[in-house]
């Protein structure tokens, strides 16, 4: 089994451990599959939900702070680390943190689509 599989099947059984409100349980899960691939995102984002979950607020605001080390140009990842903030009552980090996952989700947009697609005007 390769490293990747590895982190998938842990991934799968932090979400399972989540949906049995075992938080602290998948939040093990999580860190034993980003340790098989450090670059699994949804492990990632498992893991700081996890830790949310079970009331770490500050490993989770870490969880994600780290996530945007790996994925800083995700609005995804920013929106979490916003939502970890906000939980953990750092409003105004939050704030910040929410307005940067817009920019980058407007600059994604403006962009248009990898198929080159960009840029087509609606036609009538």
């Amino acid at each position: 089994m390769t490293d990747s599989q590895r982190a998938e099947l842990l991934a799968q059984r932090g979400l399972d451990l989540l949906a049995e409100n075992r938080p602290a349980e998948a939040a093990e899960a999580f860190r034993a599959a980003i340790s098989a691939n450090q670059s699994h995102v949804e492990a990632h984002h498992g893991l700081i939900r996890a830790l949310r979950d079970a009331g770490q607020l500050d490993q989770s605001v870490a969880a994600a702070q780290a996530l945007i080390v790996l994925t800083p140009d995700d609005p995804l990842a920013h929106t979490a680390l916003s939502i970890a903030l906000q939980h953990s009552g750092h409003v105004p980090q939050a704030e910040e943190a929410a307005g940067r996952a817009r920019i980058l989700e407007w600059k994604q947009q403006l962009q248009g689509p990898a198929d080159g697609g960009a840029g087509q005007e609606f036609k009538r």
